[in-house]
């Protein structure tokens, strides 16, 4: 390990360190940030703005790809390094590093498309009356650098060169990230592939920093820095709403684009779980303790009326959840989090211990708990995410009351129905519902997974996130670090290359 900051094309140490702490083997030791790295990174991310955003779409493009490339050629020590600080296994590391590869070679194309400039051309009218009218043209333009706060649970694709850093390059945004505690190595092996392909695109160097470790003061001297334009965060609730209130606080507030928490609850109707409960039971298990049940989409609750079938479902998550063993967590932090949240689901009113199990440390081992609609209605900590291998079902009376503890939610990033045809009526009365409860409705699936594509939204209402307009999965986040400009009587040579 190199163990030093990436500001501006430089590798610059400090004093004071901390140490990751990986799953086997001795920690490494790295250079803690502090906040006159983050100043010194954001006014060159200032710097670079000007010639960055005026590069052409297919220079940018190129420069994407040379990333993926570099990010491909290091595959082996990301996998080496991620393995050891997150206990993640290789295969999911390397399925996570061509998910992050391939969202900076899809933003490439969708930048050279074009279509996401928006742009628009009203000619002039000097003819109209009773007033002539100006020629007018808008395109969307870069907003300057962007900082990124590095994500826990994905050490590659929501971290350094993961879909906020790609979206925000492909923009014409220069970028800062700043890194997670968690994957420090990971993330310095992914600093040295942008940062050789700074060096073989010719681009200012200034267009990406990565500040590591440090205090929370180094965090919140980033979102307040003043060159800062917006902030691309993945993380917890508490951590994501602090910075988010103080971007609100700043003097010229900016736009914080957090994707923080949610439960994703799953919608069991009647006729698919008469039909294929145990299956869908099943796959439910298998998608709640998918990488220690640690994914944003984790589908922590389950719906569905009470009855026979209810009782026979819950058998079979019992039983498919019964043998899975305990899983390395990402983080000591994370461990006893999820702890936390199994004892205060375990102490709530009328709830009832389903599946227990013993975890300590940092692994985790799959919980289960069922409750009654009335007591959910009645107990809002039901609605709190547990991050981790927990899932908890809720026996409605009829499907009223399963319409009213939809109606109950928080924002949530999905919603899954699960139904046979038998059900569209009882769907029908539902989506208009939970279409106003989260980004993304899907059915008869589990919601692990998300497709990095043009139709993908990753965000949803607030606890969900902190902007529901917009997304961090997929070609549409780019147009966070957008604005339109419009061009009124500019004359051709002095508008933007792609307006001319």
């Amino acid at each position: 390990m190199i163990g030093k900051h990436l500001i501006a094309g430089e590798w610059i140490g400090n004093d004071e360190t901390f140490a990751n702490a990986p799953v086997e083997g001795d920690p490494d030791n790295f250079a803690a940030g502090s906040p006159e790295h983050v100043d010194q990174a954001v006014r060159a991310a200032e710097e670079a703005f000007t010639s960055y955003s005026e590069l052409s779409r297919a220079a940018r493009a190129t420069f994407l790809r040379t990333i993926a490339d570099e990010i491909e050629a290091r595959g082996a020590r990301i996998t080496e390094t991620g393995t050891r600080e997150t206990g993640l296994p290789p295969a999911r590391l390397e399925g996570e590093r061509g998910r992050t590869c391939g969202q900076l070679r899809l933003f490439a194309e969708h930048i050279e498309q074009g279509e996401y400039l928006d742009r628009r051309h009203d000619p002039a009218w000097p003819d109209r009356e009773p007033a002539p009218r100006p020629d007018l043209r808008m395109m969307q333009r870069p907003i300057g650098p962007v900082a990124v706060f590095g994500a826990s649970n994905f050490p590659l694709a929501f971290s350094t060169a993961g879909g906020d850093t790609a979206s925000a390059l492909a923009a014409g945004c220069p970028v800062v990230v700043k890194g997670h505690g968690a994957h420090p190595g990971t993330a310095e092996i992914v600093a040295e592939a942008i940062s050789a392909a700074i060096e073989a695109c010719g681009v200012h160097p200034g267009v990406f920093s990565l500040v590591q470790g440090g205090s929370r003061e180094v965090g919140q001297s980033l979102v307040q820095h003043p060159l800062i334009r917006a902030v691309g965060f993945t993380g917890s609730l508490a951590g994501g709403r602090a910075l988010y209130d103080l971007c609100a606080k700043r003097p010229e507030p900016i736009p914080f684009f957090g994707e923080l928490g949610s439960v994703n609850p799953m919608f069991l109707l009647p006729g698919a779980v008469k039909a294929r409960g145990d299956e869908i039971a099943k796959g439910w298990a298998g998608s709640l303790t998918m990488g220690a049940g640690q994914f944003c989409t984790n589908p922590g609750i389950a719906i569905l009326i009470d009855g026979p079938e209810a009782d026979s479902f819950m058998d079979a998550a019992t039983a498919a959840l019964d043998p899975e063993a305990a899983q390395v967590m990402l983080t000591d932090g994370i461990a006893q989090a999820y702890r936390a949240g199994r004892d205060r689901v375990a102490a709530s009113k009328g709830v009832q211990e389903i599946l227990t199990s013993t975890c300590d440390l940092r692994t985790a081992t799959p919980y289960l708990f069922a409750t009654t609609g009335k007591e959910w209605l009645e107990n809002d900590v039901l609605g709190e995410e547990v991050f981790g291998p927990l899932g908890l079902i809720v026996k409605v009376s009829d499907s009223g009351e399963m319409k009213d503890v939809a109606r109950s939610l928080q924002g949530q990033l999905p919603c899954t129905l699960h139904m046979d045809d038998a059900d569209t009526e009882s769907a029908r009365g539902l989506m208009p519902i939970i279409e106003r409860k989260a980004g993304r409705l899907l059915a008869n699936g589990f919601p692990t997974g998300v497709e990095v594509c043009d139709s993908m939204v990753h965000g949803g209402p607030y606890p969900a996130s902190t902007n529901f307009g917009h997304t961090s999965v997929g070609t549409l986040a780019i147009r966070r670090f957008l604005r339109p400009v419009c061009y009124q009587n500019i004359p051709g040579e002095l508008l933007p290359e792609d307006l001319r």
